[in-house]
């Protein structure tokens, strides 16, 4: 792959010089996949003409460990298939009791703070949460090195890794049930869809402004999905967002004990008029207060009535 060159045609379809189906396109020829084409111009935000969000320095709050706060806070390893270390963030209840567990995907800025954040929000909320490092101890708050970092992450892989993230949390005597919860942004939402279409013991997935999944794609899906997206996102166009919400499925066959068990499926999308890319993101210019807050509390309550 020729990095110099995508990197140009990213840039290119956010100064509005090339369309958003001529850079998917392009994109496809040079990353390979178009799957990944598209998961690149999620992550590389908006287009159409638009200077890209400005980068706000975050300040947060300071990590607080251990039974002062109720939280056992750490970055952890732990076993890949073939015996390599895989790296991870941890959050969880000092309550060594059974708990429901999501794990948690970053952005295309890495595993930072804003990250490490969410997921100890999870743990105050009850869940044990993990969030796997996929740069593999790199993260930035520069979008060039971002988009370096995006072309540079095999996206099968990744999800590969998630479903090592899951297998982990299930071997946890803390862990309670025998699937797991998945959530992501942006880049993480996407990936998040695509390990719902992956994996039986996902229990339930939320993407916040991930790139949807082609209908075809959707069908795929074996765990309710909670969509979060906002109106003004240029780069995610509602429908597209429709499109995926229609093609999930509503019945799906999961492995069991006893076989093959059909099972009901949920879904929910909520569109935030005003809202753009990113508008969780509490440290960037991004942030929509409003949507952030009714967004987030749909997140906690989907993972408390679906896992």
């Amino acid at each position: 792959m020729d990095r110099i060159y995508v990197m140009q045609l990213v840039r290119s379809f956010q100064c509005g010089e090339i369309s958003r189906r001529d850079f998917l396109k392009r994109a496809t020829i040079a990353v390979g996949s178009a799957v990944a084409a598209q998961m690149l111009l999620t992550a590389c935000g908006t287009g159409t003409g638009t200077t890209p969000p400005p980068v706000v320095e975050s300040n947060p709050e300071p990590v607080a460990m251990g039974e002062e706060t109720g939280l056992i806070a750490a970055d952890i390893t732990y076993t890949d298939e073939d015996g390599s270390e895989l790296m991870g963030y941890l959050a969880r209840p000092v309550e060594n009791t059974g708990r429901s567990a999501i794990v948690v995907i970053q952005e295309w800025w890495g595993l930072d703070n804003h990250i490490r954040d969410l997921t100890r929000r999870f743990a105050r909320e009850g869940f044990v949460a993990l969030a796997p490092d996929l740069y593999n101890g790199v993260s930035t708050s520069e979008p060039d090195e971002a988009r370096k970092l995006v072309m540079e992450l095999d996206m099968v892989n990744a999800v590969r890794e998630i479903g090592q993230a899951m297998n982990y949390l299930l071997e946890q005597e803390y862990v309670t049930g025998d699937q797991i919860g998945v959530v992501g942004f942006c880049l993480g939402g996407a990936l998040a869809l695509q390990t719902a279409r992956t994996f039986e013991t996902v229990g339930a997935a939320v993407a916040f402004y991930g790139r949807p999944l082609e209908p075809e794609q959707a069908g795929d899906v074996k765990a309710p999905v909670l969509g979060l997206y906002g109106a003004l996102d240029e780069g995610i166009p509602v429908e597209g967002v429709r499109a995926m919400e229609a093609a999930l499925p509503t019945t799906v066959e999961l492995t069991t004990e006893e076989g093959a068990t059909p099972v009901e499926l949920t879904h929910e999308f909520r569109i935030y008029p005003g809202a753009g890319h990113a508008f969780l993101n509490d440290t960037r210019a991004s942030y929509n207060e409003a949507a952030a807050r009714d967004a987030w509390n749909r997140a906690v309550q989907w993972f408390r009535n679906n896992l």
